[in-house]
């Protein structure tokens, strides 16, 4: 049976390059507002690129916020892409202003500390034992980012399994935690790693 995933359109995020690298995997894929389409899907992904503040501010104005908690809490699948997993966390600061985020995921997204801001380009991960959206590739594939703010209290995600890259300084790559999993690079810009990375999860929907 075809997995049906839908793209949550809440103002930000590449939808369409998103949805073709979905697709490309055998998905069923839909591009939509709709928040019944939302919940009713076998996945949902959430997209963003931009501020973090600006992102949530289209997720609250949706409403779609609850949705995606309740989709976590009853272990129903979604995938957040860069700053579509910032918003997981608690909370993002951004030019000294904190933003409330979705908060299932816990800790603050901030500013990176590196001597080149924005982090942009191709960069390598480490995975740890047990991930299931990285299973099958090479230890030193590279995925394509572009962000200023990330996730860098590893400590706080110690509950989930974490893969991590580093600019300067180590920070989140992905976090698989339950239904919920979210990378900061651009898995439809990563080309078959991404792809890969996109399989594994559609392959993982109930």
């Amino acid at each position: 049976m075809t997995a049906r995933v839908v793209i949550l359109d809440y103002g930000s995020g590449n939808l369409r390059s998103a949805e073709r690298a979905v697709a490309r995997t055998g998905a069923d894929v839909t591009v939509t507002s709709d928040l019944a389409a939302a919940a009713g899907a076998d996945g949902l992904v959430v997209p963003g690129v931009g501020a973090y503040a600006a992102c949530m501010a289209g997720i609250d104005e949706l409403g779609a916020g609850p949705v995606i908690a309740e989709r976590v809490a009853a272990g129903r699948p979604v995938l957040g892409i860069c700053v579509g997993m910032q918003i997981m966390f608690d909370s993002g600061v951004e030019h000294g202003v904190e933003t409330k985020g979705l908060g299932l995921l816990p800790g603050s997204v901030t500013r990176l500390h590196a001597e080149r801001i924005p982090h942009m380009g191709w960069n390598t991960v480490t995975v740890p034992a047990g991930s299931r959206l990285l299973s099958g590739l090479a230890p030193d594939t590279r995925f394509y980012f572009v962000h200023s703010y990330a996730a860098q209290d590893l400590e706080a995600l110690s509950a989930a399994t974490v893969t991590t890259a580093a600019h300067d300084q180590p920070f989140a790559a992905v976090v698989e935690a339950g239904a919920l999993s979210v990378a900061q690079f651009h898995p439809e810009k990563s080309a078959d790693a991404g792809y890969t990375l996109l399989g594994n999860w559609v392959k993982s929907l109930p």
